[in-house]
C-alpha cells in the first residue's frame, strides 16, 4: 500500500496479508474515502444538532437523553454487528447514534446548570442531574484516559488495529468503543473551541481544518503510524461537525446562522440518507459485479511445484 492512502484507503493500517481477511470484512466496513470523510462531518453534525434538540429544545435534558440515546446506540450497534456484510445504512446509523450519544454524554459530564446552558425560556435541564459540571480539561482528560485504555486493551488482546483484519465480535465490539468515546471526545474539543477558547465558531472550525490538513500532509512521512493519523482525524472530524452545528442552531448574537436545532437537524438528515442512499447504490452496484466476475484459472509451469 502506498502511504497517500493512509486516510483515503480502506486499510488504515496496512496490508494484512491474510488470505480471505480483506474479502471477508469489506462487507461490514465501508471504504475510508473522502467520501467516508464527508458522510462523518454529515453525521457528526446532525449528531451535534439532534442532541442538543432532544437535551435542550424538547427539555429533556442531558441525563435523560443520554440514557435514551446510549439505548439507540445499543439497538444499532446489535444491527450492525449481526449483519454478515456491509450495509451503509446499518453502518452509518451506528455512527449518527454515537454521535448524538457523545454530544449529550459530552454535556452531561462537562456543564451544569448554569442559566448559560440552557435554551431560552427554560428554567432547568430536566429531569434527573442536572450536570456534573466538570469542565472541558476535565472531561477531556477523563476521555483521553478511556480511550488509551480501550486501545491498551486491544493491544493486550493480541487482536489486530489494521481494520480491515476485524473479523471477531470482540475486535468490532472494541472497534465501536473507541468510536463513541472519541466521538464523546471531539464533542468536547468542539464545544471547548466555540464556547471558552475564545475562538469562536469559525475560529474553531478554521483550527480543525488547519489541523486536518496537517494530517493530510503526515500521509507522506514514512515514520509516521497509519493507524494513528486514522483515529486522531476521526476524533478532530468530530469538533468540526459539533462547531458546524453550534454554527447552524445559536443565536446571530453568538456567532451562529440561529436556524435552530429542529430545522438544521431536519436539513441534514435529509442529506446524509441522500448519502447513504447513494452509497447503497454503489455497493449493491459493486457486489453485483463481483458476482459476475469469473475466477480467473491459475496455471503452473512445468517443472515447478
Amino acid at each position: 500500500m502506498e502511504k497517500s492512502e493512509v486516510i483515503t484507503g480502506l486499510d488504515v493500517a496496512g496490508t494484512s496479508g491474510a488470505p480471505g481477511t480483506a474479502e471477508s470484512v469489506m462487507k461490514k466496513l465501508p471504504g475510508v474515502t473522502l467520501a467516508f470523510w464527508i458522510m462523518k462531518i454529515a453525521a457528526t453534525t446532525l449528531g451535534e444538532t439532534a442532541g442538543d434538540l432532544f437535551a435542550q429544545t424538547l427539555k429533556l435534558g442531558y441525563f435523560l437523553t443520554t440514557v435514551a440515546l446510549f439505548v439507540v446506540f445499543a439497538v444499532t450497534l446489535v444491527v450492525q454487528l449481526r449483519s454478515s456484510r456491509y450495509n451503509p445504512f446499518f453502518y452509518w446509523t451506528v455512527i449518527l447514534s454515537t454521535s448524538m450519544a457523545g454530544t449529550t454524554m459530552s454535556d452531561f459530564m462537562n456543564r451544569d446548570a448554569s442559566t448559560k446552558y440552557l435554551s431560552s425560556g427554560a428554567t432547568s435541564l430536566g429531569w434527573g442531574p442536572q450536570g456534573l459540571g466538570l469542565g472541558y480539561p476535565a472531561g477531556a482528560a477523563i476521555l483521553v484516559s478511556l480511550l488509551l485504555a480501550i486501545f491498551l486493551v486491544w493491544k493486550v488482546s493480541g487482536m489486530t488495529f489494521r481494520i480491515r483484519d476485524i473479523v471477531s465480535f470482540r475486535g468490532e465490539a472494541l472497534f465501536w468503543s473507541a468510536i463513541l468515546v472519541s466521538n464523546t471526545l471531539g464533542t468536547s474539543m468542539g464545544d471547548f473551541l466555540s464556547d471558552s477558547s475564545g475562538l469562536g465558531y469559525g475560529g474553531g472550525a478554521l483550527l480543525v481544518t488547519g489541523l486536518l490538513a496537517v494530517l493530510a500532509a503526515l500521509m507522506r512521512v514514512p515514520a509516521v503510524p497509519n493507524v494513528l493519523l486514522f483515529w486522531i482525524a476521526f476524533v478532530l472530524t468530530r469538533p468540526l461537525g459539533a462547531t458546524a452545528g453550534d454554527f447552524l442552531t445559536k443565536p446571530v448574537a453568538k456567532g451562529g446562522l440561529d436556524l435552530g436545532t429542529a430545522g438544521s437537524s431536519a436539513v441534514l438528515l435529509a442529506v446524509l440518507f441522500g448519502l447513504m442512499a447513494h452509497a447503497q447504490v454503489r455497493e449493491r452496484r459493486a457486489c453485483g459485479r463481483s458476482a459476475t466476475k469469473e475466477p480467473v484459472p491459475v496455471t503452473r509451469r512445468a517443472g515447478r511445484p
